[in-house]
């Protein structure tokens, strides 16, 4: 029942991230013609998940890091702050671990943002889920697109399944739209994909 909100990081460009997270003041730069609450304000007493967190250039980590230990937000072009209560959740497929060693993610909001991990394993590792991935999304882009499509062949799903997915499930999603959208037979064969 409390607010859910997401961002994208990694389509954030680097003059509207901090705007973004933290909201702006009217006047505060080119094209700010009101006053905009951010990602932080409009997630108070909710959730605010960052996507692809390992995106952000080392000054907004280093603002990110100073909002979640204070617990304070401040637009951009004001120098009046205000309490934040949220939750955070992030999610990355880049090697925070490494960069902080690279010098490009800060240790110290890693540490902070990494109280719980969860570690999802790509799908190649994962071959048992395919199959209902695949399934899930046959269905879903079938009612999407009015087709009367509903099985995958199993010479296709063993192809489906010897396949590495370096694209993960956003790969596998997309193979079984266009699978959808280009076959004329009621069962997805191994020559769709």
């Amino acid at each position: 029942g409390k607010p859910f909100i997401a961002m994208d990081c990694g389509t954030l460009s680097k003059e509207l991230a901090g705007s973004e997270l933290f909201g702006h003041v009217k006047g505060a730069f080119t094209g700010a013609i009101n006053d905009k609450d951010g990602h932080f304000e409009l997630a108070n007493g909710g959730t605010l998940f960052l996507d692809e967190i390992g995106n952000l250039t080392l000054s907004l980590q280093s603002k990110l890091l100073s909002a979640l230990q204070s617990r304070m937000v401040t637009r951009v072009g004001s120098n009046q702050s205000q309490a934040v209560d949220i939750r955070l959740v992030c999610a990355t497929n880049m090697p925070l671990h490494k960069m902080v060693q690279e010098g490009t993610f800060r240790q110290d909001l890693l540490y902070r943002i990494n109280t719980v991990e969860i570690r999802v394993p790509p799908l190649s590792e994962r071959v048992e889920d395919i199959a209902m991935l695949a399934q899930h999304y046959l269905n879903y882009y079938a009612k999407k697109y009015h087709k009367l499509v509903n099985t995958i062949a199993p010479e296709a799903m063993d192809r489906l399944k010897r396949y590495a997915w370096p694209g993960n499930i956003r790969e596998l999603q997309h193979a079984i739209e266009r699978a959808v959208i280009m076959t004329d037979s009621a069962t997805l064969q191994e020559s769709d994909f």
